[in-house]
């Protein structure tokens, strides 16, 4: 007989530690200060202290198995032993991380955005011949662990459906291939991984599908059935909770309510618009529901009136109503009461991840007390963004000359070559520089002596880039902590925390801000040292700028106007930062908006839209630019081949994508031989510590010319380098620099006019150029 599910739990929870410790462990396990012991006793004591927390505040149902050292996505695929052979190391750990960034003997897997967030992961590669087996040991060795402290946890698996769909076919796989064909050879093996939980008694498990709230085809709707149908029939498992988050189930609801699965968790806030068809679903009634009314993803305080109505409209449509999360809290920081220096008026109104759970604790309490057969209150909001909608549209952003225009204009005055060098914008942010920036928070450093070793850095890096021979060089953003924190700094509207840290990938962290009211720019914030830096060198330094789509994905908004509203509200601020940036002689000032397919709706019913307000806020911050000032935009780790239409339409004269550390699969979409303007595919994955020679990198820039004529092509990394070590940023710049001066040599008889070539009337097919020569030409 099924055990009941407790009345109240959370999807997943934070793992890096309050204070960053699995961020601290990881790099110095990385640097090899510490041993795979002192490793293992930091996750070991996270995983303790969470539990015992999560037990204290009253939880009745506690996850385990949600702890990674880097990605549950690749955990997932270790579990499966789906491990390429060039990434097999002696340990588990190792195993991983070589997966993650590679190494001296392997490339890493391609990484990307999960679903709609800032989260980053590891994509399997899964192909024909993949042996699946079935590798228990993380999720049994955390329940044993928990049993240890005298409590008993719910395994936390990625479901086989999402595995598969979030899987890119491996190599040598054939043309037409999709992971989602292995499903039921996959199944096998989480038949075995339920036996072996089930054998440790286990009550229930949760298996993960947020792959569900996408728009799926009837095949795949089909095989998660198929999928469920099976995994239910087992006679020797736990019970199976089925979860969705990020939206709405859709057509995928009555498909699992057909299944034997015992319990659905449902998204109902971020998809509060399917609960209407939940009531109405067959089968529901027969199972749990594990309604998801607080928010994992928001930091603003639950309306407990309208959640207790959600929930209360629920329980005569289902056997049992659980209280929990809608997603993971993965996405939010640990604690609010840390954040002292949050006005408290602000601080009242937010909730992190201990909050929520004392949320859902405190709804379940009164769930339990309010009476069976009891009228459910109005659950709809009129405050909400989407009550809140406003139908008048943003203004008309200001139209620049036509491209062909602008493109002589800034070659007559920046006189590129072709292939022209560059980097995304940040150089590493070095130890002392941390030091610094902490001593000045603190008191203990002045500002003037903080600036000095602010101009310190400034002068260093742009010696390094003269030296090393680039193009269009950058400041480095030796002033700035995070490249959304640092404007949301000197933005009104905005409130910065302490210690509100989340996981974006492995141990990278960010601050996240709170945008809380409108948004102003009341002084310029980035031309004093844009200034500085170009006053160094006769080279053209770019102004680095974040978009406002990106301003926005990566803060906590507020949610009393639409979205589209306050990002034109940062676009005005960002367009005035480009004016003044502009007017101090700034020749190239790129705008990132790496976000920009983050940020777009899941199903393509709203993508459109979407995608017309969010490129229209981009051209409102930049429209305004000169013909002769180069805009550049950059975009990483999140399938920018989905929207290289949309990419196209932000007007900017040069955009920067991601690509070497997805092997050029960017260059293989049609759209790309399509794209007018240029565009620099990375050839360097900065997120490994790889250091590429320079015939890999001239491999790199080949492929991009088979795509692209060399007129429009740039030679760059995927991004910023703030997370390498100098010695390998500059071993993989000199790279870099002498295979573009190795293709350009080869490039003949190719003119000279540069960036401005296909506007001058150029032919491109002189630029598809044979294997890198060895001679090199200097400029």
């Amino acid at each position: 007989m099924t055990a009941p599910f407790p009345a109240s739990t959370v999807l997943g929870y934070p793992r890096i530690g309050p204070d960053r410790e699995l961020k601290r462990a990881l790099e110095a396990y990385w640097r090899q200060d510490i041993g795979l012991r002192e490793l293992r006793a930091t996750g070991a004591g996270l995983r303790e202290r969470t539990w015992l927390r999560l037990a204290e505040l009253g939880l009745a149902a506690l996850p385990s198995n949600t702890f990674s050292f880097y990605d549950h996505v690749l955990d997932t695929a270790i579990m499966v032993d789906a491990v390429p052979g060039r990434h097999r190391r002696p340990q588990a750990e190792d195993t991983a991380f070589a997966m993650a960034r590679g190494d001296e003997h392997a490339t890493p897997l391609r990484m990307t955005k999960w679903f709609d967030t800032n989260y980053h992961y590891i994509v399997p590669e899964i192909g024909p011949d993949t042996v699946f087996r079935a590798v228990c040991d993380k999720p049994v060795a955390e329940v044993r662990q928990a049993r240890a402290l005298g409590l008993t946890t719910r395994p936390v698996l990625l479901g086989p459906v999402t595995f598969l769909l979030l899987s890119q076919p491996g190599p040598g796989a054939p043309a037409g291939f999709r992971p989602l064909e292995r499903l039921r050879d996959l199944l096998e093996v989480y038949e075995r991984v339920l036996s072996a939980l089930a054998a440790e008694g286990v009550p229930w498990v949760q298996l993960d599908e947020p792959a569900l709230v996408a728009d799926r085809t009837p095949a795949e709707l089909t095989a998660t059935g198929e999928a469920y149908r099976r995994l239910g029939a087992l006679t020797d498992r736990p019970a199976l909770l089925v979860a969705s988050a990020y939206g709405e189930l859709g057509a995928a609801l009555p498909v699992l309510a057909g299944t034997p699965v015992e319990a659905i968790g449902l998204d109902l806030v971020r998809g509060a618009a399917g609960l209407d068809a939940a009531l109405r679903t067959p089968g529901l009634a027969a199972k749990t529901v594990v309604a998801g009314v607080v928010g994992g993803r928001e930091v603003w305080r639950t309306d407990q009136r309208r959640a207790l109505a959600t929930l209360l409209a629920l329980r005569p449509a289902a056997a049992q109503v659980v209280v929990s999360t809608s997603c993971s809290l993965l996405h939010l920081p640990y604690d609010v009461e840390r954040e002292d220096g949050l006005d408290p008026r602000l601080r009242a109104r937010l909730a992190f991840a201990e909050q929520k759970v004392a949320e859902v604790v405190e709804l379940a309490g009164r769930l339990a007390r309010t009476p069976a057969g009891a009228p459910a209150p109005d659950r709809h909001d009129p405050a909400s963004r989407q009550a809140a909608a406003d139908p008048s549209p943003v203004p008309a952003a200001p139209a620049r000359s036509p491209y062909p225009v602008r493109a002589a204009a800034q070659q007559a005055h920046l006189g590129l070559p072709p292939l022209a060098t560059t980097t995304i914008g940040s150089f590493p942010q070095t130890g002392e520089l941390r030091a610094a920036r902490a001593a000045l928070a603190a008191g203990r450093l002045s500002v003037e002596d903080y600036e000095e070793r602010v101009r310190r850095e400034i002068r260093q890096v742009i010696g390094l880039q003269e030296r090393l021979g680039l193009d269009v060089l950058v400041h480095g953003e030796p002033e700035r902590n995070d490249m959304v924190q640092y404007f949301a700094e000197h933005l009104e509207g905005f409130a910065v925390t302490r210690h509100g840290w989340v996981q974006s990938y492995g141990s990278r962290c960010t601050r996240p801000p709170i945008l809380h009211g409108d948004v102003r720019r009341p002084e310029p914030i980035t031309v004093r040292w844009t200034r500085y830096a170009q006053s160094l060198t006769t080279r053209p330094v770019k102004g680095m700028l974040t978009g406002p789509v990106t301003i926005a994905a990566w803060s906590f908004v507020r949610e009393d106007l639409p979205l589209a509203r306050v990002v034109a509200q940062i676009a005005d601020a960002v367009r005035q930062e480009v004016a003044d940036l502009e007017a101090a002689g700034t020749a190239v000032i790129q705008v990132d908006e790496p976000a920009l397919r983050e940020l777009m709706p899941l199903r393509a019913a709203g993508q459109a839209a979407y995608l017309a307000w969010a490129v229209g806020a981009y051209r409102r911050a930049t429209g305004g630019a000169g013909d002769r000032t180069q805009i550049h935009t950059h975009l990483c780790y999140s399938d920018a081949g989905q929207i290289l239409q949309a990419i196209d339409a932000l007007d900017a004269d040069v955009t920067t994508v991601e690509s070497a550390r997805s092997h050029g699969r960017l260059l293989a979409e049609p759209a790309v031989a399509a794209f007018a303007r240029g565009l620099g595919p990375g050839v360097y994955d900065i997120h490994s510590p790889r250091v590429p020679d320079a015939a890999e990198v001239a491999g790199g820039i080949e492929a991009a010319l088979r795509a692209l004529p060399a007129a429009q092509v740039w030679v760059n990394p995927d991004c910023g380098l703030k997370t390498r070590t100098y010695r390998q940023v500059e071993s993989a710049l000199a790279a870099m620099v002498e295979a573009a001066r190795q293709v350009r040599a080869a490039v003949v008889p190719l003119s000279r006019a540069g960036a401005g070539a296909t506007a001058a009337g150029q032919s491109g097919a002189a630029a598809r150029p044979p294997a890198a020569g060895a001679g090199a030409e200097r400029r």
